[in-house]
């Protein structure tokens, strides 16, 4: 295994894995989210099956300065990485052994110390790649057929996040499609035969205009364009709450939400309605 060259004072923190790195990566990014780091780099080495491998990510964070996050399910390398990591003095979270040993322990059995079962193809594989392409083809009511077969549909004025938090959802398997509300356009009769959960994303205007604002620049458009003055956003608002009242749907202000914590809102919504 060859390990890239250091970039001079980069802050790096390495995700270690026997199989692909996917779970102590997340973890490693909802962690980083409570702190204003803005120079700290991810650096995934998955499939790792030697000491010698072991020693050379952990001669890499000691130059560095980083830091390791490892799920190994192989004790014998679980317990190099921790003698490797103590003796060069470098910090190595154990993201999955913990959690393993309270199985052992409290339901007296033994792992199957497989890596890489998360991404078995099984069911809930399936399932979510079903997800993702229901996601992509009913993504801003471009066929609103797909309304009638969604487990959840996003409905909003543009920019409330509809689409990346319907990717999201897919990727714990649930069927979402989205439908923005703009004034000028009728809204589609198939909403109200939804079967699934009907959810409305809602936004502080101004925080609104201001990712508007960047959506314009990113586009190359004038910053006058009238998609991101604040009079008219608080028109689209104030239409999209009528709607979503007309509709009786549970309503969802993302302004200071990460798509994780509304996702998790409609997954125990979704539960409760099941």
């Amino acid at each position: 295994m060859k390990l890239e060259k250091l970039e001079k004072q980069a802050q790096i923190i390495y995700i270690c894995s026997d199989a692909v790195g996917e779970t102590a990566e997340a973890v490693a990014k909802a962690a980083m989210r409570q702190f204003a780091f803005e120079q700290v780099k991810l650096k995934r080495i998955g499939h790792i099956r030697s000491d010698e491998e072991i020693a050379q990510i952990v001669e890499e964070a000691v130059r560095s300065g980083g830091f390791i996050a490892y799920t190994l399910v192989q004790p014998e390398l679980r317990e190099t990485m921790k003698e490797e990591a103590l003796r060069r003095g470098v910090r190595a979270i154990d993201v999955l052994g913990p959690m393993m040993q309270a199985f052992i322990d409290t339901f007296n059995d033994s792992p199957k110390r497989q890596p890489g079962l998360l991404h078995t193809l099984d069911d809930d594989y399936f399932r979510r790649i079903d997800a993702v392409e229901f996601a992509v083809k009913y993504d801003d009511g471009k066929d609103t057929r797909g309304l009638t077969l969604a487990d959840v549909v996003l409905i909003g004025v543009s920019r409330t996040s509809k689409t990346p938090l319907s990717i999201y959802l897919a990727h714990k398997g649930v069927r979402a499609a989205n439908v923005p509300l703009v004034p000028e356009v009728k809204v589609p009769a198939e909403l109200a035969a939804v079967n699934g959960l009907v959810v409305g994303l809602t936004m502080d205007p101004g925080k609104l205009a201001a990712i508007r604002m960047e959506r314009l620049k990113a586009m190359g458009l004038p910053f006058s364009a009238n998609y991101a003055s604040l009079e008219r956003i608080e028109g689209e608002l104030r239409f999209a709450e009528s709607v979503m009242r007309s509709l009786g749907c549970p309503v969802i202000d993302v302004t200071e939400k990460a798509i994780e914590e509304t996702s998790g809102m409609i997954v125990q919504w979704l539960q409760e309605k099941q």
